[in-house]
């Protein structure tokens, strides 16, 4: 099985935020890690996660060894 990395972030996105990257006005979330890097992802990952106020709480964001997304899990 090949190796996992993942970053930590804090995320509260509201909803009319979500609605924008939803509609194609933006395709990508930019946010900080709690250990201050900087990370974009693909807004489409955090779908499952959509509530009626938005998205909010910490997620991992995992990635394979060569980078690429693997899976996205809330924490809190």
């Amino acid at each position: 099985m090949a190796e996992s990395h993942h970053i930590i972030v804090n995320l509260s996105v509201s909803a009319d935020e979500y609605l924008k990257l939803y509609s194609g006005a933006a395709q990508s979330v930019r946010a900080t890690s709690i250990d201050g890097r900087t990370i974009r992802f693909p807004a489409n990952i955090l779908q499952p996660y959509v509530t009626h106020t938005g998205v909010q709480g910490c997620f991992a964001i995992h990635f394979t060894a060569d980078s690429r997304f693997d899976r996205i899990e809330r924490l809190a």
